[in-house]
């Protein structure tokens, strides 16, 4: 059980600084890249746009580069979405961040669901992949599905949001979500969480990550 006593270490052990807005520049991003530094976070989370940006800048440091794929929507084909995965590691990626399939997964085709996400985790090779099932879309039957088809397609994470959907993360979600998945896939909690109480609410209910763009303003809350 995780309290308020957390150090600033402890927590930034655990969160992907993050920036995927559609207008930031590379300027943007060496900022975020040195701040992940400073703050010693586990990744950075960039668009595949710029993970060569960050991957220069974090270069030394045990700061990881994680790129999102197929992002927000999830909707374009598995090949794109290997493909992007597929430049991304090349250029310095060593974490995907893949959104589903989210209208095969409400039509029932598992199957394709299944294969979306296999393709990318093969062409990932040995970096981890992280599913995001988006799930303010879902019902909890769906999330249920989701998680599970993600960790039978070979996903070392499932991720509760893109954060550019209707709603974040919650603690009800990340509790489901854990318990498909078990102790041996990795859940990532993302939108939404701006303080340090809701940081640790994630992670009590079961987060082993924490998306997160007000990093360095959590973690100023945090014991030193």
């Amino acid at each position: 059980m995780y309290t308020d006593h957390i150090t600033r270490k402890e927590l930034a052990a655990f969160m992907d600084h993050t920036l995927l807005r559609p207008e930031a520049t590379s300027s943007d991003i060496e900022q975020l890249c040195l701040e992940a530094i400073r703050l010693d976070t586990c990744a950075v989370c960039v668009n595949s746009s710029m993970v060569e940006v960050a991957a220069a800048i974090v270069s030394g440091s045990d700061v990881r580069v994680a790129s999102v794929i197929g992002f927000p929507l999830g909707a374009c084909i598995p090949a794109a979405k290997a493909r992007e995965t597929e430049l991304a590691i090349r250029q310095g990626a060593s974490e995907i961040d893949t959104v589903i399939q989210i209208g095969w997964l409400k039509e029932k085709n598992y199957r394709a669901v299944a294969g979306d996400i296999a393709v990318v985790v093969d062409a990932a090779e040995s970096a981890l992949v992280k599913v995001i099932i988006e799930t303010c879309l879902l019902s909890d039957e769906e999330k249920r599905v989701a998680c599970a088809i993600a960790v039978s397609a070979g996903a070392g994470y499932v991720k509760t949001s893109t954060g550019f959907s209707k709603a974040g993360a919650t603690e009800d979600d990340v509790r489901l979500m854990r318990e498909v998945v078990g102790p041996s896939v990795g859940v990532k909690a993302a939108g939404g969480i701006r303080d340090l109480h809701t940081a640790i609410a994630m992670l009590n209910a079961g987060a082993s990550r924490l998306g997160v763009s007000a990093s360095a303003a959590i973690l100023a809350e945090a014991q030193e």
